[in-house]
């Protein structure tokens, strides 16, 4: 009998579709250059969308497609039966091998769409190790991701086992198709044109950009139940927003889908309380009922409903992991959070509300942030860490002011919509 993690469940996706969302990937996340490699790591599950974007990447002239594939049954195997010493082992040889391969040009492609409770049962304190083992061997790559030295995107396959966590009433087939829908609609790839479309949105999201922007503003306040937060920005900070330009000169969009525009805020300068407004799904853990305190910009107080022990690790990962390296605004109208759904993926359900993310700072945050140096990032307020995690922050009852230099407020969201 094959698990769900193991049968074929390709038929109820929408092949014109799939593919839509391939040539969107390579045209649109990447805009792939003629000669230029593609590094691209994917599940097995997601081998059909994975061979349709190597398809795309060969007829947009890419000059070689190395991809990477896991398992998630071998995943758990190593929970069941390896060495307790092995949790804390990584393959740095092959993060090496990538950050080389990113010195050399080379574009990264994701394709997420994992069982997000995949780890739920397996003992926390390995998931946890093993987790600070791989961002430990994980730095070399990820400075230059977080750097924006290179073109790179992530995007979505509705695997069984995910679709399953989101539409968990439905058969194995009906949740697949279903979870295929909710991604191509997201994705904006459910029309004949999303080229067109993706065009129309990033113009949409430069033109809120280039408004914040032009406020300059000092500070971000948000106020709901549960929260009196106050985020200082970084000093020079710059809104970001749809696609941007890399260090290497070529224009993508990191993440299909995306609705949110965001910057860095100073790590030194949070202060206040806040409460999540959804859940966080991180490696296995559904942690629900966040509420953090900061002072100085250091969180100094974690709570959670469900998941606290997690959370308390994940912040405890070095010092950086305790202070926010990104904050992201998104309408409670966006399409992801109309939909209704819950994706248990961190891809789709920060674009549902605002969110905040504790650990490394986006260089390309800075006016000029590609000629920064380390240094001057960090004297500018940006923060360093081995982690990058996000929390929904915002709702329909969130408020948010802008602070200027002189401390006048200017109103930015309203009841969770733009003002």
């Amino acid at each position: 009998m094959l698990s769900t993690h193991q049968r074929d469940f390709s038929a109820p996706i929408d092949r014109t579709k799939l593919e839509r969302l391939a040539e969107t990937a390579i045209k649109v996340g990447l805009r792939l250059q003629p000669g230029q490699d593609l590094y691209l790591t994917a599940s097995v599950a997601a081998l059909p969308l994975a061979r349709a974007i190597a398809d795309e990447a060969y007829k947009a002239g890419a000059g070689l497609v190395t991809p990477i594939f896991s398992d998630e049954e071998i995943a758990l195997s190593r929970f069941r039966f390896a060495a307790d010493a092995s949790f804390d082992r990584a393959p740095g040889w092959l993060y090496e091998g990538v950050a080389k391969a990113f010195d050399a040009n080379t574009a990264r492609l994701a394709i997420v769409g994992e069982d997000p409770m995949l780890l739920a049962e397996a003992d926390p304190a390995k998931v946890a190790r093993a987790n600070k083992a791989n961002s430990i061997a994980y730095q070399p790559a990820l400075e230059k991701i977080a750097g924006f030295d290179i073109n790179w995107n992530i995007v979505a396959y509705p695997s069984a086992s995910w679709a399953k966590r989101v539409f968990p009433g439905e058969e194995d087939d009906v949740a697949v198709g279903k979870l295929a829908e909710a991604i191509f609609a997201a994705s904006r790839v459910d029309n004949d044109d999303p080229i067109a479309a993706w065009t129309a949105h990033n113009s949409a999201l430069r033109r809120r950009t280039e408004w914040l922007n032009g406020k300059k503003f000092r500070a971000l306040h948000y106020s709901g139940p549960g929260t009196d937060l106050t985020i200082g920005l970084a000093d020079g900070h710059d809104w970001q927003g749809g696609s941007a330009t890399a260090k290497n000169g070529i224009a993508c969009n990191p993440n299909i889908p995306t609705e949110e525009v965001f910057t860095t805020p100073h790590a030194r300068r949070v202060e206040g309380h806040v409460v999540s407004t959804k859940p966080l799904s991180y490696q296995g853990t559904l942690i629900e009922g966040i509420a953090v305190r900061f002072e100085a910009g250091h969180i100094v107080e974690a709570k959670a409903k469900r998941g606290e022990e997690v959370l308390k690790k994940v912040l405890d990962t070095d010092e950086g992991a305790g202070r926010l390296g990104e904050v992201a605004l998104v309408p409670h109208s966006s399409p992801i959070s109309k939909s209704g759904l819950m994706f248990f993926n961190t891809l789709f359900d920060e674009n549902a509300a605002c969110h905040i993310a504790v650990g490394q700072c986006y260089a390309k945050c800075f006016v000029d942030g590609d000629k920064l140096t380390t240094e001057e990032i960090a004297t500018r307020g940006g923060n360093k860490s081995m982690i990058h995690i996000d929390w929904m922050i915002g709702s329909e009852r969130i408020d948010i002011d802008g602070l200027d230099a002189n401390s006048d407020r200017t109103p930015v969201f309203r009841k969770g919509e733009w003002a």
